[in-house]
């Protein structure tokens, strides 16, 4: 099975240079000396409030949401944000992901009387296009680095390799006229 540095590094192309520090830390890219090994045990620090967690945890289900495969959650994208913050993120890079939780707090409670991780999902999707749009402050750097963290988190995931892509360890062998409608899944290796 692909190993999730495998994995991340392979994540890197895919955000180019815009990609968000500790997730190019966590795949080696441009590591401060040795790379320490990624522990699976909980973060070092507590990097959110209770109220910022319940948030993050459901915007990151909107970002990726349970379908016909599962979303986020299922797939523990929080807990892998959570680490990733807490033991890759200089204490910088943690703050647009905190003041845009906080930033999309304050306009829910602003437009909907109610704790945005208690909002309807529409009105989660709401909030997060205000912040894509640039239009709730600290919006716009929040929805990317909290983007690539859910994408990253989720596609690095045994959920994401495993049951969103077709996971071939070994390819079989090279076939050119294979018919495109045979194709269930994006494979991945």
């Amino acid at each position: 099975m692909i190993g999730r540095r495998t994995a991340l590094a392979g994540m890197v192309a895919m955000f180019g240079t815009q990609l968000f520090a500790p997730i190019a830390r966590a795949a080696g890219v441009f590591p401060a000396g040795p790379v320490p090994v990624i522990s699976q045990g909980a973060p070092s620090i507590q990097v959110f409030t209770p109220s910022q967690h319940a948030l993050m945890t459901a915007l990151s289900e909107r970002i990726i949401p349970t379908t016909d495969t599962p979303g986020a959650i299922a797939a523990g994208v929080p807990a892998y944000i959570e680490k990733l913050l807490a033991d890759w993120a200089a204490p910088d890079d943690r703050k647009p992901i905190v003041a845009g939780l906080d930033a999309i707090e304050a306009r829910s409670l602003r437009d909907y009387k109610l704790p945005a991780s208690r909002a309807t999902p529409e009105q989660q999707d709401a909030l997060l296009t205000l912040a894509m749009n640039k239009e709730i402050p600290h919006g716009e750097d929040f929805f990317e680095a909290f983007r690539q963290l859910v994408i990253v988190g989720y596609y690095t995931s045994e959920i994401g390799i495993t049951q969103e892509c077709e996971y071939l360890p070994v390819p079989g062998e090279y076939n050119g006229a294979f018919p495109y409608s045979q194709v269930n899944k994006v494979y991945s290796a």
